[in-house]
């Protein structure tokens, strides 16, 4: 958690208006500062992240909910997945990225060898449709 809370430092002297939501595992948590404020504003449990330092957030799941509430509170947010890249993305290129991720590693697992006609033709209507969505 350490590495998380450099970044944080680090991004903070850079911007200190903007939120930075972080993911961790099967959560995005917010650190320090940005914790305190959104542990209120979103009623989100406060806890410690080690002896100075707190976090609070919410499971992955729930990105799409808080955002949308972050948004509506005029809040700034941009999240950090290290797992991608340190640097912070806003929002809307986090979600659009994931979505691209995600069809890309449904195309993947096609096992293209055992398709039917049928299952074929349906298969390329739902590309078409996910891709149409992306756009």
């Amino acid at each position: 958690m350490s590495k998380l809370y450099n970044i944080y430092k680090e991004l903070k002297l850079q911007n200190s208006s903007v939120l930075y939501l972080f993911k961790s595992g099967i959560f995005y948590i917010f650190l320090d500062e940005d914790a305190r404020k959104m542990s209120s504003a979103l009623n989100l449990k406060l806890t410690n992240l080690n002896e100075s330092v707190v976090k609070c957030g919410f499971p992955i799941q729930n990105l799409d909910k808080y955002l949308n509430l972050l948004k509506n509170m005029n809040y700034e947010a941009k999240i950090v997945d290290t797992s991608i890249d340190s640097k912070p993305f806003t929002a809307k290129n986090y979600v659009e990225n994931n979505d691209i991720q995600t069809f890309l590693s449904e195309l993947a697992d096609i096992d293209v060898e055992n398709l039917s006609i049928r299952e074929a033709y349906s298969l390329l209507e739902k590309i078409h449709e996910k891709a149409e969505k992306l756009k």
